[in-house]
């Protein structure tokens, strides 16, 4: 093994100039077969050899037949010994030297100025593993030298820069190109680790970081290509911080050329907006003074990553300015430690994230404080401070864990003191298990923050102003419109009002960030990598192979490149930058499909039954999905004036209505599923109105058995919410499932909870008015009463993988797509797989509400060309694990907002250890129910699941035990705080003693049950009666 570029290259020229002399050999018998007489057929072998001498296919057989004619006809000319003495080089071969970074420190020396000086057709691949965040602490004495610059300063040289863990495709087009070109190429490889131990999670991190920040840029040199096409800047970050900077640079160009007037008024101006600036300075200081005639002015830093201490800071410094108060209010991290050295009268409010960990708002402030205090500092002379902390003493409930309770607010008010400041009110400590939650102990707190303002006395006569809510939001926004237009435009930050970010959710819309390099981006005094996820409304998850391929062209041309199959059936988009996002639903849109009511408080996308061996049946259930979808869609022409450019006529000549939702909308999200017994694919009873198709003896729809109330949403640690499985409210024909479902919805407009989203659900609505008292309700709204149940039978929820052939003959093939995510990666290209085969395919695509596709449809005449497709790309492999085949994850880290921790990208590490565990009882193919996700919201469905995962903090999750196999019951929490070792270790007995255990036919989620680790959940309001184990089992908590 060569350790240097100078040794491989020599091993390099030896190849090469053998293969030049067998070029030379072939042109030298092709010139002398004449004289020769050559064979035509060797003689036309020869010269289609030299015409294509890379082709690897054809060369090999090719130089086959040459040796074969030159032997069978005996040629004993010099060249033609030649050719079969160098037989081997026929082929040709792709010449790569591989290394590290260690080459960067002395080009020279180590080899590689010989190899890019060469001019040879060779290869180097320089690795560079060292991670963004110990960039700076390697030998300052030892500098790197920049491999990619020098080497583009020979003009001849392929140059690049990948990162393997950024995107696949760019890396794959990379090598590609640099083996292509005839020439030297040098790629350089961004690859962070510090051990082979380390977690591709932990790389994915490093290279995010290394690559938005512009640490690591990824670009294509090549000098083939004419001088404007040569230079390829792939990294999306930084050609967006340069398209800014050009932006800006050409608008002030343009302003001195076409205006020289203006642009003089741009430099003369300064003088003025000067003295405004001094004006308003003045002007809120006699504000200031007038208004804070009763107390001393008073500094509100919050820290909070949900809002909740927002809210109280917020409400704080309204009621102080009641007060005669003169406050304002900022993020801790807004405020510099300088400034805050200054301050008299500080109140800080703060939450409690993670484990003890401050808030994302306050991280950089507990940080320079804690260097302060490492230091000795003694910052605050001046500083009269008082905190109020906010937490919930059961999230965490194990005794050696107490101590994370409230544990920022505790640290911070510790640390001010030590560092100097004076604490002129106790600290406050906000409970959310108090009877008020938090508000119980902000009462005791805020009168002793006035009494050290000496504004106690001080009568408060003005109303307090009443808090935004979504329903403000709601019923300001001219039937969602808000100002999402506006905002749209604006091309300053890549974000949306707070406002306009709840609306576009009716719109199909979430705005998110890039949570892995959110930290690093703020140290950079840049605001978060803004993006969005749209959502597609697709009833009954049925698309055409023109839509799928319309789909993954927008994922390329829109998204990150890659798209997700989720739990509503449909397709989800991330990665989607605010100027695309109007380019994207006009896509969509004209793919025939759209995104409104994808998300928001209305009816979602209308889930069904993908069982494709009953053909006849699906395909009525699924016209009435599709048909209950667009009945139950919002009638406001606000998605089609902003994203579709489609203006009202005359302007407000026309007044928009909501005849069903009204101008209010709904309480909360509400959704619908219609399931096909035997099979429960879409977890009927985790939704709100569920259709259970019952068939006549022929196997065709008769009606449907209507359930009610199903719903996943939970908050940890507060006991008012909780998951619930849905009731059987009674059996109606098909013509009056539209009715019925109407009635449910208009019932849950006019009595959900709009004063608290967290009970908001109809869930919560039911549990409130009793059963009986809201399906007399429903029935009275709908005019009619509910058959009797018919009788049905569920075996199932999981799908079913594979061929599979229905009544008419079509064919079925379901893939696994493991957690929905349609990319490529190695070895599994899929999402190129699934374009091609919908290049060819006539049927339709079906997406399961288990986040995987159904090839469905398929002709006798096309089977062997799809069954091709899938072997060829990898697709038809069901070598699984039970386990795995059965699994779920939500979406979480990185784009998120919710996610505590992470989820898709760690479930399938968790199962690779548990699977592990299963094939050593014999349990391989045994299928087990488990789902993940990285917050209590609950999109993955884990309450129903036999053993599932939600996320509290990184790397901890809530551990549930117990659900029913095929959605009938809900599981209860077993362990309130779990970390991977600790999973492990409790799935190794358990899983161990259910194989040897286990009844004939007994499920994982019956057996822990009846084997005594947890009760059954009778009911969602009996969620948390057993949780954390029975007996034996048990786990002791904070009481």
């Amino acid at each position: 093994m060569a350790t240097k570029p100078e040794y491989a290259l020599g091993r390099v020229e030896v190849h090469l100039a053998e293969r030049n002399s067998l070029k030379a050999a072939v042109q030298s018998l092709l010139g002398a077969s004449r004289d020769l007489d050559l064979p035509e057929n060797l003689h036309t072998a020869l010269e289609k050899w030299l015409q294509a001498p890379r082709d690897s296919v054809h060369a090999s057989k090719l130089g086959q037949e040459i040796v074969g004619h030159i032997k069978s006809n005996s040629i004993t000319h010099h060249a033609a010994q030649t050719i079969v003495s160098l037989q081997h080089q026929f082929v040709a071969t792709s010449h790569w030297i591989i290394g590290s970074d260690a080459w960067s420190y002395d080009i020279g020396s180590s080899g590689v100025h010989h190899a890019i000086a060469s001019g040879l057709n060779v290869n180097l691949l320089v690795l560079d593993t060292t991670p963004y965040t110990a960039r700076n602490a390697a030998d300052p004495e030892k500098r790197k030298k920049d491999i990619g610059l020098y080497a583009m300063n020979y003009g001849n040289v392929y140059v690049a820069s990948v990162a393997i863990y950024s995107s696949y495709g760019h890396v794959l087009r990379t090598l590609m190109e640099a083996d292509l070109y005839d020439g030297p190429s040098i790629i350089l490889a961004y690859l962070p680790y510090t051990s082979e131990e380390d977690a591709a999670l932990t790389v994915l991190k490093e290279t995010k970081l290394a690559v938005d920040t512009g640490y690591w840029p990824l670009y294509r040199w090549n000098p083939s290509k004419n001088d404007q096409e040569s230079f390829s800047l792939d990294s999306e970050a930084v050609k967006a911080d340069l398209q800014e900077f050009l932006d800006r640079q050409n608008h002030l160009s343009q302003l001195v050329a076409s205006e020289p007037k203006l642009a003089a008024e741009l430099v003369t101006s300064l003088g003025s907006k000067l003295a405004e600036a001094r004006s308003k300075k003045a002007s809120e200081a006699y504000e200031s003074l007038v208004g804070g005639l009763d107390g001393p002015p008073l500094t509100i830093l919050y820290a909070s990553d949900g809002g909740a201490a927002e809210k109280f800071a917020k409400r704080l410094a309204n009621r102080a300015k009641a007060r005669g108060v003169t406050a304002k209010v900022q993020t801790m991290d807004s405020f510099p430690l300088e400034e805050l050295r200054h301050e008299e009268y500080v109140a800080f409010v703060t939450s409690t994230a993670g484990q003890g960990e401050p808030p994302q708002n306050g991280r950089e402030t507990f940080k320079a404080l804690n260097a302060a205090a490492t230091r000795g500092d003694r910052l605050f002379e001046t500083l009269k401070f008082s905190v109020f902390a906010m937490g919930d003493s059961h999230y965490w409930p194990r005794p050696e864990d107490a101590h994370y309770y409230n544990k920022p607010g505790k640290d911070l008010d510790r640390r001010l003191e030590q560092l100097g400041g004076e604490r002129v009110a106790d600290l406050g400590l906000g409970d959310d298990q108090d009877a008020d939650g938090p508000m119980t102990g902000y009462k005791i707190w805020e009168p002793l923050l006035w009494k050290a303002l000496g504004v106690e006395g001080v009568e408060v006569t003005e109303a307090e102003p009443e808090p935004v809510t979504n329903e403000h939001i709601k019923i300001a926004s001219n039937f969602l419109r808000g100002t999402i237009a506006e905002g749209l435009q604006d091309t300053s930050t890549g974000a949306l009002a707070p406002s306009d970010g709840q609306l576009t959710k009716f719109h199909g819309i979430y705005e998110q960030d890039d949570r892995d390099i959110r930290d690093e981006r703020k140290a950079q005094g840049l605001e978060p990598a803004y993006s969005f996820m749209i959502r597609v409304r697709m009833p009954g998850g049925v698309c055409t192979p023109n839509q799928w391929l319309d789909m993954d062209r927008i994922s390329d041309e829109h998204g990150n490149g890659t798209f997700k199959l989720t739990t509503r059936q449909t397709f989800q988009f991330h990665g989607v930058i605010k100027k695309h996002l109007k380019p994207s639903i006009q896509a969509i849109n004209k793919a025939l499909l759209d995104t409104i009511a994808a998300c928001g408080d209305v009816n979602r996308n209308v889930l069904c039954s993908s069982l494709p061996s009953l053909s006849h049946l699906h395909e009525e259930c699924y016209r009435f999905a599709a048909s209950l979808s667009e009945k139950l869609l919002p009638k406001t022409t606000a998605y089609h004036e902003i994203w579709l450019d489609k203006k009202l006529v005359a302007g407000d000549a026309i007044k928009d209505v909501e005849p069903m939702y009204g101008p209010y909308y709904l309480p909360r999200k509400f959704k619908i599923a219609v399931a096909i017994p035997p099979n429960n694919d879409v977890d009927i009873f985790a939704n709100d109105v569920g259709f259970i198709a019952i068939p006549d003896a022929n196997g065709h729809l008769t009606g449907f058995n209507v359930t009610a109330g199903g719903g996943m949403g939970v908050t940890h640690s507060n006991k008012k919410t909780y998951p619930r499985a849905a009731d059987v409210l009674g059996f109606v024909p098909p013509e009056l499932g539209y009715k019925a479902a109407e009635s449910i919805l208009l019932v849950q407009r006019d009595n959900g909870n709009r004063a608290d989203r967290k009970n908001a659900r109809l869930k919560y609505t039911i549990d409130r008015m009793g059963l009986d008292v809201f399906k007399a309700e429903v029935e009275k709204r709908q005019g009619f009463k509910f058959e009797p149940a018919k009788p049905f039978n569920f075996v199932s929820n999981v799908d079913e993988f594979g061929w599979v052939t229905d009544a008419q003959g079509k064919h079925h093939f379901t893939c696994f797509i493991e957690n929905g995510r349609v990319q490529d990666e190695p070895g599994k290209d899929f999402k190129t797989g699934l374009r091609e085969i919908a290049k060819v395919h006539k049927g339709r695509f079906r997406l399961t509400a288990n986040q995987h596709l159904i090839i469905s449809e398929v002709p006798t005449d096309e089977l062997d060309t799809i069954k091709k497709l899938l072997a060829k790309y990898r697709l038809d492999n069901l070598q699984f694990s039970g386990l795995r085949l059965s699994s779920s994850a939500c979406v979480a880290f990185p784009t998120c907002g919710l996610a505590m921790a992470e989820s898709e990208r760690y479930l399938p590490v968790l199962i690779d250890k548990v699977e592990t565990i299963c094939e050593e009882n014999g349990l391989r193919n045994d299928s087990i129910v488990m789902r993940m996700t990285g917050c209590p919201n609950g999109c993955a469905r884990p309450y129903l699941a036999e053993v599932a995962f939600v996320g509290k903090a990184p790397g901890s999750y809530l551990m549930l035990l117990g659900g029913g196999y095929y959605g009938q019951r809900l599981n209860k929490i077993y362990r309130e705080n779990v970390t991977e070792p600790q999973i492990l270790a409790i799935l190794r007995p358990m899983i161990k003693r259910y194989a040897l255990e286990r009844k004939e036919g007994e499920r994982f989620g019956d057996f822990v049950i009846r084997a005594g680790y947890i009760s059954a959940t009778t009911s969602g309001k009996a969620w948390y009666e057993g949780m954390g184990g029975e007996g034996q089992y048990r786990e002791a908590t904070l009481q």
